[in-house]
């Protein structure tokens, strides 16, 4: 039997305890960590139990097979019955068939357990970061929240099936062996363990430079992953070919793959004389056992089963001792992954649905500002810093955006917001649908305090179309079904045509199952505007919230949208941030919107009389148009 044979488990779970990262023995963890860790594996408690029994019955095996076959060589060299060779032979043969179905079984239960773990987080972190605040994602890097969800995720079920099964396997292992082993020869075991130093010690060392070359790899593999996906979609391949940059990312980005390849190599390397040294290291121990163990047996103070029964569990000494040496970087690194994922866990979502709130009614209704003043909120109250690429402390004061607005817009009626930019047109917008909640004062929606509104009935009731509209790499169909899940197929048609675009989706090979490219790309402005409107009307929402984004189209797909408009705020509450003079004119108020207050409104004539700001927006914005 090749003495590295049974080891190979054990020396790869050392391997890559080498690979951990050293530094999380410093970190500090936050209190009551391990509460919560017990927590998410309370409803996983029978699956642990039976995993760890398993795991402890493949231990015991694995020192029962040199023993029994310690038992076989004494039988043979004292020429002993057959039957009781055959007997031992077959119970060795039974215990691999055992610690096969053994292997199964473990394999099972730790797959299950870290999958329902993985699906567990991945599940509460997703809905929990869906609740966030329009600030949250302005400032967290897509990437690092991904890897949330993904690597640190990984990272923290490991806790309860490698690291746990490994820790409780090599404990349990070096125990039994060691024990058995002294039992047998304590001469032979002293003098075997001495060469463990000889190894454990440079393997230590160059385990450093093994996580050093890790932490550089993960370093460069984010950076890599964070430019495909920038450089990969339309926006950013737009922008790389306009500037004429191809080569130069090309450079850039090879530079970078090139080093994570001689990183690769040179972690291969280090890799293959880990094991190569462990393998050495255990074969001179094993031939120091023959050696004095032979001595030992020929002087007869030692039979030569014992002698062949400690070369073999000497061979499962060395694996386990060796990953044991880290067992502290293993815990925690996988306590640390588990910090991460409730560090966003524990960020308070901004937007809260009282416990008492109430649904709203259906039907057309006033909404109403009531002294309304807002502030942005600070970095520190609405993001992390390790969620951030570029984390610069955010110490300074909360600058109020709008003071004391106050207005009504009835039941029915269209209310253009003008102002000049900054004014904080956009933010009386995004106060209604709660996308964020003002500080002080109401906004009401008919008799209801938004606050005290549920947030689905308060979002069913809206209808938002922004001046950039977003749809998902998906088809046209589920761009629209988005707003209204259950719409029949005539649904859909029907609000195509009132958007004024029915006739460009019919026309289309695929239909309603075109695919409409990453962010609507494959269509024009007007067209994805169009589609966006077609969506609100048919999620028919009582307040319609318009950013009125017709500047940039041409004649013809403004004239579409125009018209398409009609359709979307005809008998509904709206409130519009008007660019045409169109909108303007036909709008029952307009309000104009200067360093966050209503500084007039009334109907175009009476403002234009006034000759105050409005009357210089008007010159310098709408006329124009005429």
């Amino acid at each position: 039997m090749p003495p590295s044979a049974p080891m190979g488990g054990s020396s790869m779970a050392a391997m890559r305890a080498m690979h951990q990262d050293d530094s999380v023995k410093g970190h500090k963890l936050a209190p009551g960590i391990a509460k919560r860790i017990l927590g998410f594996a309370q409803p996983y408690r029978k699956e642990l139990t039976l995993f760890l029994a398993v795991t402890i019955f493949s231990a015991v095996i694995a020192v029962a097979t040199p023993l029994l076959a310690g038992s076989v060589v004494n039988e043979i060299s004292r020429k002993g019955a057959l039957h009781v060779v055959v007997i031992l032979a077959a119970v060795i043969a039974a215990l691999a068939i055992v610690d096969t179905g053994n292997s199964l079984i473990s394999r099972f239960y730790s797959s299950r357990i870290g999958e329902g773990l993985i699906f567990d987080m991945r599940s509460k972190v997703f809905d929990h970061v869906q609740q966030m605040s329009l600030s949250f994602f302005t400032r967290t890097q897509t990437g690092a929240l991904v890897s949330r969800l993904n690597n640190d995720v990984i990272g923290a079920q490991q806790a309860f099936t490698s690291t746990l099964s490994g820790v409780v396997s090599n404990v349990i292992g070096l125990v039994l062996t060691a024990g058995v082993m002294f039992t047998l020869s304590w001469q032979v075991t002293v003098l075997s363990l001495i060469l463990l130093p000889i190894f454990v010690l440079p393997a230590r060392a160059f385990g450093r430079k093994l996580q050093t070359l890790t932490r550089e790899s993960y370093g460069l593999n984010a950076s890599m992953t964070t430019t495909m996906t920038e450089r990969f979609n339309v926006s950013g391949a737009l922008l790389v070919s306009l500037f004429g940059r191809p080569a130069e990312e090309s450079k850039s980005f090879s530079e970078r793959a090139g080093r994570v390849r001689d990183i690769g190599v040179t972690t291969a390397m280090y890799g293959r004389t880990f094991i190569a040294a462990l393998t050495l290291v255990a074969a001179l121990a094993q031939a120091l056992t023959y050696g004095l163990g032979g001595a030992l047996a020929l002087s007869g103070s030692l039979d030569a089963g014992s002698v062949v029964a400690l070369a073999l569990l000497l061979t499962r000494l060395y694996g386990p001792l060796t990953a044991l040496s880290n067992v502290r970087v293993d815990v925690m690194s996988a306590l640390v992954s588990f910090e991460r994922v409730f560090e966003v866990l524990d960020l308070e979502p901004m937007i809260k649905e009282k416990s008492n709130a109430v649904p709203m009614v259906k039907g057309s209704r006033a909404v109403e500002f009531i002294d309304v003043r807002f502030a942005y909120p600070s970095a520190d109250s609405v993001s992390l810093k390790s969620l951030e690429s570029i984390s610069v402390p955010d110490h300074s004061p909360r600058h109020p955006v709008l003071h004391g607005v106050s207005f009504r817009a009835e039941a029915g009626q269209l209310v253009a917001l003008v102002g000049p930019s900054g004014a904080g047109k956009t933010t009386i917008s995004q106060l209604v649908p709660r996308i964020y909640d003002a500080d002080t004062g109401s906004v009401r929606i008919g008799d209801v305090d938004v606050k005290d509104a549920t947030l689905q009935s308060l979002r069913d009731s809206i209808g938002v179309v922004a001046q950039d509209a977003h749809m998902f790499h998906d088809t046209i169909r589920a761009n629209l079904l988005y707003a209204k899940p259950d719409a029949t197929e005539a649904e859909l048609i029907d609000s195509l045509r009132s958007a004024q675009i029915w006739p460009l989706v019919s026309s289309l090979p695929e239909g309603l199952d075109t695919v409409v490219g990453d962010r609507g790309h494959r269509l024009s402005g007007g067209e994805k505007q169009r589609l966006a409107i077609a969506r609100v009307l048919l999620k028919a929402p009582d307040v319609v919230i318009l950013d009125e984004a017709t500047a940039h189209l041409d004649s013809e797909s403004e004239a579409a949208v125009q018209q398409a408009l009609s359709a979307a705020l005809a008998g509904r509450t709206s409130l519009v941030i008007a660019h045409r003079l169109s909108t303007v004119r036909s709008a029952d108020q307009i309000l104009v919107i200067d360093g966050g207050r209503v500084v007039e409104s009334g109907r175009h004539a009476d403002l234009i009389a006034l000759n105050g700001l409005y009357s210089d927006l008007y010159r310098t914005q709408f006329e124009h148009q005429t």
